[in-house]
Formats: structure tokens, C-alpha cells, sequence
């Protein structure tokens, strides 16, 4: 069987990667895998924070994931990358019920998370300049109440709608909505206390 050079797969959506895969091109996973590692295990990281057990919890969403679609169970509705972040939270949640703990605004003129967060094709100066200002950015969704930090992973990291995360979370939309409200204060807030420069 001819084997397709992986950066065949560049120009492939997820899709269709999925459809390769199941037809028993392995490197097609590869290319799904490595298309979105970055942001599953990052937003497993900011729920659980800890490296080790977060490198657990990423094995076990590829492992459920390719158990799924080998069992022919996944859907084609909707995007992979949020059906690999649904995945991700129940499984972070599942952790923290088996150890019965919880995972430890309007935007301003100055500071606007949507801005921070949204990734455009960057020079390498401009690159290393964000990829500091996320690490930064992190650290203070990781001293957010539990509630909000979990609404901006799932919006901002997991790509999610307010309707998706409200039926994750079993939240109502308005409570979804006030928690990054109140979420985007306090991390202006933390901005201003803890003296961060974003830019």
C-alpha cells in the first residue's frame, strides 16, 4: 500500500482526515493530532494544573477518540476540535469527582481579551511577543474563581460558543455570559494589580 507523505495532508480538512484514518491511513491522524494537540492539552493544562496528570488526561482524549471513530460513533455535525474539547472537560471533570475537588467584563479600550487571544499570521518578533503575552495571560485565568476560569478556557481555548458551553457546564446562557463578564473584570483588575504589560 502506497504511504501519502504527511505534508500531503496540510491542505485536508479534519474531516476528511477522519474519512482517511477509518479507511487505514494512520498518518491522516497524525495530521489531526498534531493540527490540534496544542489546544487540548493546553486547555486540560489550565483545568487541572498540573503537567504530568494533564499529559495523562490528553492520552486518555486520544484514546477515547480513536476508540469512537473506530467504533464508527462520531457524528460528522459540528466542528472535531469541540468534539475533542466536550472530551477533554468530561474527562477533567470526571478527575475531579473521582478526587472530589473543583478545578482549583466588558472589554475595555485599554485591554480586550478577544484581542490577546485571537492568533493572525505573525512575524517571529510579533510571534515570541504573543506567545509571552499568553503564557502571562494564562497566569492570570489561572487566579480566576473556578466558574469563570472554566467559561474562558471553554470560549477562548475550546473555541466554543455561549450556547455550547451552557450545555456543557449545565449552565443557562446568562449565567455563562455573566461568568466571562465578571471573568474579563477581574482580569483587567489583575492586569492593573499585578502591573502586566499585555503588548
Amino acid at each position: 500500500m502506497q504511504v501519502t507523505p504527511l505534508h500531503a495532508f496540510k491542505q485536508v480538512n479534519d474531516q476528511q482526515l477522519i474519512l482517511r484514518y477509518l479507511d487505514g491511513e494512520e498518518r491522516a491522524f497524525e495530521e489531526l493530532l498534531s493540527r490540534h494537540k496544542q489546544k487540548i492539552y493546553t486547555s486540560i493544562y489550565l483545568f487541572v494544573k498540573d503537567e504530568s496528570l494533564a499529559h495523562d488526561i490528553f492520552q486518555e482524549v486520544f484514546i477515547k477518540i480513536i476508540d469512537t471513530l473506530r467504533k464508527g460513533k462520531y457524528n460528522h455535525e459540528g466542528k472535531f476540535s469541540q468534539w475533542a474539547m466536550r472530551i477533554s472537560y468530561n474527562l477533567c471533570v470526571d478527575y475531579f469527582r473521582r478526587n472530589k475537588r473543583r478545578p482549583t467584563v466588558h472589554p475595555t479600550d485599554t485591554f480586550d481579551i478577544f484581542n490577546v487571544l485571537r492568533v493572525t499570521e505573525d512575524n517571529a518578533e510579533q510571534q515570541i511577543i504573543k506567545s509571552q503575552t499568553h503564557q502571562k495571560l494564562r497566569s492570570l485565568v489561572d487566579m480566576l474563581p473556578p466558574e469563570q476560569r472554566e467559561v474562558v478556557i471553554l470560549r477562548h481555548y475550546a473555541d466554543m460558543s455561549f450556547k455550547e458551553i451552557a450545555k456543557l457546564t449545565r449552565v443557562s446562557i446568562n449565567t455563562a455570559l455573566g461568568r466571562m463578564r465578571y471573568a474579563l473584570i477581574n482580569i483587567r483588575k489583575l492586569v492593573e494589580d499585578h502591573k502586566v504589560q499585555l503588548q
